[in-house]
């Protein structure tokens, strides 16, 4: 995995440990996403390039999966995500 957990889970309350294992399940697959489209992107056999941009798309679905138990378990994420797109739509008009 290219990043680490950022913190010590043993240290973490154990009413956020879920939250905090979600979260870095959230960031591996960011990375693995990335990693995928890159290698895709200057990868010269057109097969290779496929299956990595298709492991790419499931690996997004994994994001959502994640996040979908994260919003479950942790209503203030679900409140800032619902602020963040509301910003985004502001910006838009």
């Amino acid at each position: 995995m290219l990043s680490k957990i950022p913190i010590n889970l043993d240290s973490v309350k154990k009413e956020d440990k879920d939250k905090e294992i979600l979260r870095a399940a959230i960031i591996a697959e960011l990375d693995a996403i990335n990693l995928y489209e890159q290698m895709a992107a200057i990868a010269e056999d057109h097969i290779i390039k496929t299956v990595l941009l298709d492991i790419a798309r499931e690996e997004k679905t994994h994001v959502g999966e994640f996040q979908a138990l994260l919003l479950k378990k942790d209503n203030q994420q679900l409140v800032e995500l619902a602020k963040g797109e509301e910003e985004i739509k502001e910006l838009r008009k």
